[in-house]
């Protein structure tokens, strides 16, 4: 290994000057269980001096396997332990082993069992009985022979905490990469995968120490990066270019890992691209204190591969979200053109509907789901006659009946796909002309039998309607608009909500004026494109 490897619990810090690293050793421990004060002065003064790989030793001491019991409970991170067989009972320091590996469950702690009673515990049936890691006799445990087994017994703890790093390292990826593929957002997917990348580098208090790691991830534009999350010295640095922030050799770096789409590392530097697939071009970015070790630099690669996949993942999500979402308002924007003077009610609707599902104390999730759903309320009009639905007077009795398919006629549409957005799309296609008093039809549902959403679209619906023209009457005023919305109170309309909306009545009239100007702004741009 070198000397930026990882070494038992040797633990690298960094210098102030420059980031360069400098060691900070820790001793190994080392814990003699015997009930003889000499067997503890002599180990010792034979071991004095003692290093293993730059760490010197430290001795803790036990007169008696309880004690030794304590101690390790104490110290889960001791090394190597030498073990008398025969203290308060003749048998004790047999227990002990069996209560390190049982009770306590450490399996790390290397186990040298020492006796100055050989046939109180032969060998062979120790070996068998006995989850120990050598066994020595008194009468010939030389200083010699004790250098080389506390080197082993040393050397096989460090390669079991390795390989224990190597495992809780693994987990890690395993458990960040279930959360990341659960994100749907480009920059909190961004955050999470730095903020997994940093935890992942801190695998336990007693590995390397990485310093104060600074990350940042960033999507391509021309020959630089801008960057969409920061941590550390990259925190609130989102929108800058990655050239105003990182030096000439960090950008190489960067350039480098895109160019060959490939992990690179330097000495206090990782660079790694992902999404290249699916168009977009995007970087990971870590400035760490200290060269990441063999060990670390394969975590990171893997953790790297799950993060291109899981980007992946949410690229493709964000396109067929936002393919359901063009689709949902273009058929719902055509269904509505048939019968209104001017477009954008379904944007209107589905834009209140959000604020009113906000304002109700609805989840965001379900506020978002419910503005995705709402253009399509209307959508079994697309079946009904235009000398129904264009029709400038009153509707007669046959006429109301064909008009009133239209909550089943949208459902049957919309049921057909098992997508959740079309699910619940059907469900207030369904209901949106139900009433609270149970007048409405098709089923005459009445109060919370009724769908909080459909609930929801009657009201804003309502507000829109009669604020907007149609071919069969001129638009309300907004303060007759209101008074209805007030007389229809627990009889049309959910009386509760009702007085949220009245509550914030400007917040929504605003959105819709927004709504409207938006409208006329984007037909006035296009007005003048025109030769």
């Amino acid at each position: 290994m070198t000397d930026h490897e990882l070494q038992g619990d040797i633990v690298f810090a960094a210098e102030d000057d420059a980031g360069a690293a400098a060691q900070e050793l820790k001793a190994w421990k080392l814990l003699i269980v015997d009930d003889e004060e000499d067997v503890h002065s002599i180990t010792r003064m034979v071991l004095e001096g003692f290093e293993f790989e730059g760490a010197r030793l430290e001795f803790l001491s036990a007169y008696s396997a309880d004690e030794g019991r304590q101690i390790l409970a104490e110290n889960p991170d001791v090394a190597v332990m030498l073990l008398d067989v025969v203290m308060e009972t003749p048998h004790a320091g047999l227990d002990l082993a069996r209560q390190v590996r049982e009770e306590l469950g450490n399996s790390q702690v290397r186990i040298i069992l020492r006796t100055g009673q050989p046939g109180q515990a032969p060998e062979r049936q120790v070996i068998i009985n006995y989850d120990i890691n050598d066994y020595k006799s008194k009468s010939e445990l030389t200083a010699q022979k004790l250098f080389t087994a506390v080197t082993t017994g040393l050397r096989s703890y460090r390669d079991l905490r390795a390989i224990d790093f190597s495992r809780q390292g693994l987990e890690d990826i395993i458990a960040a990469s279930a959360d990341l593929f659960q994100t749907d957002s480009l920059e909190l997917f961004a955050r999470g995968v730095l903020t997994q990348m940093t935890s992942l580098l801190h695998l336990e208090d007693s590995s390397m120490y990485l310093g104060d790691a600074s990350g940042l991830a960033a999507r391509d534009r021309l020959d630089d990066f801008v960057i969409i999350a920061g941590t550390g010295d990259f925190s609130s640095q989102e929108s800058r270019l990655a050239s105003e922030v990182l030096d000439a050799q960090e950008m190489e770096l960067i350039r480098r890992a895109v160019h060959a789409d490939q992990c690179f590392f330097s000495q206090t530097s990782y660079a790694g691209c992902f999404g290249v697939t699916s168009g977009a071009r995007h970087v990971l970015f870590l400035r760490v204190l200290r060269e990441l070790t063999p060990l670390e630099q394969n975590l990171v690669q893997i953790f790297a591969a799950n993060v291109t996949v899981a980007f992946e993942n949410l690229q493709l999500n964000q396109e067929i979200a936002q393919t359901h979402r063009e689709v949902i308002f273009t058929l719902g924007e055509v269904v509505e053109s048939r019968a209104l003077a001017g477009g954008m009610h379904v944007r209107r609707v589905a834009e209140m509907a959000w604020l009113l599902g906000r304002h109700a104390g609805l989840p965001e999730e379900d506020c978002d789901l419910l503005r995705l759903a709402m253009p399509m309320h209307d959508v079994g009009k697309v079946a009904i006659p235009d000398s129904v639905l264009l029709k400038a007077g009153p509707l007669d009795e046959i006429e109301r009946g064909i008009m009133e398919r239209h909550p089943r006629l949208g459902f049957d549409i919309l049921n057909r796909s098992g997508n959740h957005i079309m699910q619940t799309a059907a469900r207030i296609a369904l209901e949106h002309q139900e009433a609270w008093d149970g007048s409405g039809y098709p089923a005459c549902l009445a109060g919370e039998s009724i769908h909080i959403f459909s609930r929801i679209a009657r009201v804003v619906d309502v507000l829109d309607s009669l604020l907007s023209q149609r071919v069969y009457k001129e638009a309300w005023s907004v303060a007759d608009a209101l008074a209805y919305l007030q007389d229809q109170r627990g009889r049309m309309l959910d009386p509760v909500l009702v007085d949220t909306l009245l509550a914030h009545k400007d917040e929504f009239l605003a959105l819709r004026e927004n709504i409207i100007q938006q409208s006329q702004d984007i037909e006035i741009a296009g007005r003048e494109k025109k030769p």
